[in-house]
């Protein structure tokens, strides 16, 4: 079984792109579980029919206890089953305690014996603090993937997440499987990406560029794999799952200090305005004019005055 997390700024598709993930896995042939570890148990909402989704937290809630792996167990779909934690109502309580209670009735369910292939955890949080750090801290996550985009703050998440990547292996198997790009413009946030994953020691697994069958498959409640399975988003994450389930470099990121981030993006966003800056000259200086093909010479050749051999007669 390979027991992957999946952490990212907010607003980047993290969760899109996790469901689809199980989503690619599960029509593949793998068995999934995908466990949401986040508050607001929007993580199988694409792949469920159960809406609103069952959560640990209300269920606790509500009074209930002697839970049995049915009470929580949710279809996703062919090959995939989901989880949701939960958590307390907005502004009350600490959401990240959620998640240990979690993974106790997981454990006392015997819910990680039951022969998954892939284990996916889509987990909250911009940094990895004690809370949500939880698949980490207790040996459940082995690989840890981090979704970004080229945007500022997404790259300093980012960062922030391989710090805390770097504490736990450290007291630990876990280790950072690479980056995953979810971004708008392929063109425009490739170069800084790239940059960025090898100043961490890192590398980009997989480039996804957004399409409008995102949107469409959100408003669906489905999975964009199942929805728009031709789209180039989708094939897109079909080579992502291939990607992972190829063996994994995994390895220990070496993530910068809040100076060493802030000096490498005003160096990297320096150098990518000159590259601009080239490649927008040379779009507009002016081309040499081409030779005359032989077919236009031999025609000008032809139209021309004839002139003399050079030979006196």
């Amino acid at each position: 079984m390979r027991s992957l997390a999946f952490y990212g700024k907010g607003g980047v598709g993290k969760s899109t792109v996790v469901a689809n993930l199980a989503a690619a896995l599960g029509q593949g042939g793998q068995r999934v579980l995908q466990v949401g570890c986040d508050p607001k148990r929007d993580s199988s909402r694409n792949l469920t029919a159960t809406y609103p989704p069952v959560a640990l937290m209300d269920l606790l809630a509500a009074g209930r206890r002697d839970l049995t792996a049915a009470d929580l167990l949710m279809d996703g779909g062919p090959g995939v089953t989901c989880i949701e934690a939960g958590g307390p109502q907005p502004g009350i309580g600490c959401a990240g305690r959620a998640l240990g209670r979690l993974f106790e009735e997981l454990e006392e369910l015997r819910i990680f014996a039951r022969g998954w292939d892939y284990v996916l955890y889509d987990v909250l949080g911009d940094v990895v603090c004690g809370g949500f750090a939880v698949p980490l801290r207790t040996g459940h996550a082995d690989e840890v993937y981090i979704v970004t985009s080229g945007e500022l703050m997404s790259l300093f998440a980012a960062n922030n997440i391989a710090r805390g990547v770097r504490s736990y292996a450290a007291e630990g198997e876990v280790r950072m499987g690479g980056l995953i790009a979810n971004v708008k413009d392929l063109a425009a946030d490739r170069p800084l990406i790239d940059r960025f994953a090898a100043r961490l020691g890192t590398r980009v697994v997989h480039y996804l560029e957004w399409s409008p069958a995102v949107r469409r498959a959100e408003r669906r409640r489905r999975a964009v794999v199942r929805d728009a399975p031709a789209d180039p988003w989708a094939l897109g994450l079909g080579r992502l799952a291939a990607a992972l389930a190829a063996a994994p470099a995994l390895h220990v990121p070496e993530p910068m200090d809040d100076r060493e981030l802030d000096r490498f993006l005003d160096e990297a966003a320096r150098e990518l305005e000159a590259d601009e800056e080239r490649a927008a000259e040379r779009a507009t200086a002016p081309r040499p004019a081409d030779p005359p093909a032989p077919a236009a010479r031999a025609a000008r050749r032809r139209a021309s005055p004839a002139r003399g051999n050079g030979r006196r007669r």
